[in-house]
């Protein structure tokens, strides 16, 4: 089975991630880790704390030589700004300070919740933990899902394709094209029109101390059918895709294909019809309005997801709270934030759906060595071809 854990706080010395259940023989290496680490910090309307950090990750163990050794591989990213807030998150009871509690919980944030839930009077204990600065980590553990799956065939992107309400429109081009011309976006975006236009809706946000959310697309390309499973809840590929998505902070809905577009057209303009393509040897779906998942089962086409993120709740003109000692109303207090973090929120989602992909793939074709893995991979893909 593949997991994995991260821990650390957002001004803590350090994020961590252990994977567990990797086969030998991936290859890897830190700098294609950075890679993706570095795009997590792009984008147009980011905050202070991007000047600050430069994510690099360290591999602590589990890989020799460039390629994994099939034990639990660990990654640690430094967060730089700890070096600002050694006392004030010290592990140790001699730099315990109440003077810098902070009690006036954030509207939208995990603040208030959490504090009551684990009985503390300062916010920070929550909010450390709960800041999308985790989301480094998992940034790290979903560049090295897709450095496993790259050599099966398998991609995943994302892109940015609305925000603040200004939808991005895809241009009916290769996938290829569609990543090309994303790469040359600061939103992570394919229309450049809709790009000059989400750019200005940001600047007017940050103008006003507001903030900005959107919808980020996920694009699986190369699965072959039958990742996932009907037969029990828990094993649906899209259920467990739809999990990973929804624990991004921030993000309050998903959907897969045409998703909640499928509630108000009727049966005939929803599901896919099937054809076979006797030069490929294989089933086709003439449409992929069901975004490549079936019965909770990957059907070889294209896997299409979005995410919907909500404004960051930090706002530079802060909403009204109230608070935890004097019950009085005051302002939120206003932690170093974004304006926009949609473009960061597709690098992350790009990460975690990579990770599902590579769990349902090592549950399906298992091996305790990449060479095993394709062994039973293309077997498999021989057993489909004649099908």
């Amino acid at each position: 089975m593949l997991r994995y854990l991260t821990a650390g706080e957002s001004h803590g010395p350090r994020l961590t991630a252990i994977i567990e259940g990797l086969p030998s023989g991936i290859e890897l290496t830190a700098e294609r880790i950075n890679v993706d680490l570095a795009r997590r910090q792009q984008g147009y309307g980011r905050g202070g704390r991007m000047k600050i950090e430069t994510d690099r990750v360290e591999i602590l163990s589990g890989v020799r030589w460039g390629e994994t050794l099939g034990s639990p591989v660990t990654l640690s990213i430094i967060n730089r700004d700890w070096e600002n807030w050694c006392e004030k998150m010290s592990p140790e009871p001699a730099f315990k300070d109440d003077g810098v509690r902070v009690t006036c919980p954030r509207p939208g944030h995990a603040d208030l919740t959490g504090a009551i839930k684990y009985n503390v009077r300062d916010v920070r204990n929550i909010l450390e933990r709960s800041s999308a600065r985790e989301t480094a980590a998992r940034v790290a553990v979903g560049a090295v899902a897709k450095e496993f799956l790259r050599p099966f065939g398998i991609s995943i992107n994302a892109f940015v394709s609305e925000l603040g309400g200004i939808k991005a429109k895809r241009a009916d081009v290769h996938l290829n094209e569609l990543i090309n011309r994303a790469s040359h976006s600061e939103l992570f975006t394919y229309d450049v029109q809709a790009e000059a236009a989400m750019k200005l809706h940001i600047d007017s946000m940050k103008a006003s101390g507001d903030s900005v959310g959107g919808v980020v697309e996920v694009i699986v390309s190369g699965t072959p059918p039958g990742l996932g499973s009907h037969v029990q809840w828990d094993r649906k590929l899209d259920a467990r895709l739809a999990m990973a998505l929804m624990s991004i902070q921030a993000i309050k809905g998903v959907e897969v294909g045409i998703g909640f577009a499928a509630a108000a057209a009727p049966g005939s303009k929803v599901h896919d019809e099937i054809s076979y393509d006797p030069a490929g040897m294989r089933f086709m779906r003439k449409t992929n309005r069901a975004g490549g998942i079936e019965g909770g089962m990957s059907n070889g086409e294209e896997i299409v997801l979005r995410a919907a993120m909500k404004p960051i709740p930090t706002l530079y003109n802060p909403l009204r709270t109230v608070d935890m000692d004097t019950k009085a109303e005051v302002e939120a207090s206003v932690e170093r934030s974004d304006v926009c973090a949609v473009p960061a929120a597709a690098v992350v989602a790009e990460a975690v759906v990579a990770f599902e992909i590579a769990s349902a793939f090592m549950e399906k074709f298992g091996g305790d060595s990449v060479t095993e893995t394709r062994r039973n991979f293309d077997s498999y893909l021989q057993y489909v071809r004649g099908f």
